[in-house]
């Protein structure tokens, strides 16, 4: 792979496309904002409980945002690898740099959170428990665990939201058209994380921290690591180098995330303003060319209003870190390429804003994460969660279900019901049924199914 070769217009179930006005990555974009599946996002936690008096972000507000910050990386980046590469590079992939960068990170980061389950982390901890402490029950006359090849079973026991967001973006749902969204094999590979199965996971490396796909999509990720030339690190279990454009679309979530959870946090009272202020300011100190006069006289003219004071810090820190993350990307360009880079953007930036951010990081661990409004919505989730994965998948795997199980099994969509698939595949559906509900829906149905309250007519 090389700087000419590590990106492909043709779509992931569908081949080349013909020529439209639009880009095939301004397409990738547009299908990603039009669909349902980002829809819902607006009803599911980012970290904070939704709905509440304060506006507070949502799935849906933080991925757009990270799409902005990642068009703006990808115009960065792909501007200055035209500055330093242009002998290197064919007329095509010189147009690429200039104009479509852009377009595949930020069409990227509008799906890196598509697959996450309702009720944030917890959401994804609640599948994974399900399994590793059902694994023993029986279920039709043998144990939930006995239906299940070994990787298959890594897969349920680690349930991971970034290995959902490729299946739902890639896989066949019955009435549904193959290929999924038919999204470029460039903005696919942009979105993978770690480009590797469960049964990869080690914890020693950025690739296998956590994993990327799921066994159904196995060869899936094969076919798009052979359009884009990404090597093959292991076979067996499977793990393939990263595309370098991940490290943007990675950059682009990490800076959104740090800088506006501590917005949130302020505007609930969690952070006072004097914490909030100084810690961000401290942020763009370390900077070789801030112009820290001007940010304080602009900070005297907002005194009276320290929503104000912090939105404007928050502008100049995303944009001091999205410099910065660029400038390492440039920098490191080789090592990305190669794959030899182990570690984020944001990790890479200098000693005294790596300190900056990680005083940021220390108080929201301690004072946001661990909040009581947070730790509340969290177990709640986990409670609903587990008792809708109760209700469907023992339905699903039985040969013959209760008439209990029966309507419950009514309740599944059509594309969700594979009937005549493996046990895996069905409760992969139930999975994919599950994980794709908004708070609200999840909530409602658990308690319909409790008999905690009836559903009303619409």
């Amino acid at each position: 792979m090389d700087w000419n070769s590590c990106f492909s217009h043709g779509r992931f179930g569908q081949g080349i496309i013909s020529a439209t006005p639009r880009t095939p990555y301004e397409r990738d974009f547009d299908r990603l904002i039009f669909s349902a599946a980002f829809r819902r996002l607006q009803d599911k936690t980012q970290v904070f409980p939704l709905p509440g008096p304060v506006l507070v972000h949502n799935r849906l507000t933080h991925s757009l945002e990270v799409a902005s910050v990642g068009r703006s990386l990808g115009k960065i980046v792909g501007e200055r690898l035209l500055e330093v590469l242009t002998p290197e590079l064919h007329p095509e992939a010189q147009r690429f740099y200039l104009s479509d960068l852009s377009s595949v990170v930020a069409a990227a980061c509008l799906a890196h959170d598509i697959g996450n389950p309702s009720f944030g982390h917890s959401g994804e901890a609640a599948i994974s428990a399900y399994f590793q402490e059902e694994a023993a029950a029986s279920i039709g006359g043998q144990s939930l665990q006995e239906y299940f090849s070994a990787a298959e079973w890594s897969d349920l026991t680690h349930f991971e939201g970034n290995a959902n967001a490729l299946r739902i973006l890639t896989h066949h749902y019955a009435n549904r058209q193959k290929g999924g969204f038919q999204l470029t094999y460039t903005t696919l590979a942009a979105i993978a994380k770690y480009p590797c199965e469960s049964t990869a996971m080690d914890g020693k490396s950025l690739l296998t921290k956590k994993f990327g796909f799921f066994q159904k999509e196995k060869e899936a990720y094969r076919e798009i690591a052979g359009k884009l030339q990404l090597n093959v690190l292991s076979e067996s279990p499977l793990v393939f180098q990263r595309h370098p454009f991940v490290w943007l679309v990675e950059a682009a979530d990490d800076i959104c995330y740090r800088i506006i959870d501590w917005e949130d946090a302020h505007r609930l009272g969690i952070i006072d303003s004097g914490t909030a202020i100084h810690l961000l300011l401290q942020l763009l100190e370390t900077s070789a060319t801030e112009n820290m006069d001007r940010v304080h006289r602009t900070l005297n003219e907002l005194q009276q209003d320290p929503r104000e004071q912090l939105a404007y810090l928050r502008a100049k820190a995303i944009n001091f870190l999205t410099v910065s993350c660029s400038e390492v990307f440039i920098e490191r360009r080789n090592d990305l390429l190669t794959g030899i880079y182990n570690r984020s953007l944001i990790d890479g930036l200098n000693p005294a804003t790596a300190k900056a951010l990680s005083d940021i990081n220390e108080v929201t661990v301690s004072k946001i994460y661990n909040h009581e409004t947070v730790v509340k919505i969290e177990l709640a989730g986990y409670e609903v969660m587990r008792s809708l994965l109760t209700a469907f998948i023992p339905a699903v795997l039985k040969g013959q279900p209760s008439h209990k199980e029966k309507k419950v099994l009514k309740l599944l969509p059509l594309q969700y019901r594979e009937e005549e698939q493996s046990a895996y595949d069905r409760v992969l559906s139930v999975i994919d049924f599950i994980a794709g509900m908004t708070d609200s829906y999840a909530m409602e149905l658990y308690k319909n199914l409790r008999g905690i309250s009836l559903p009303t007519h619409t």
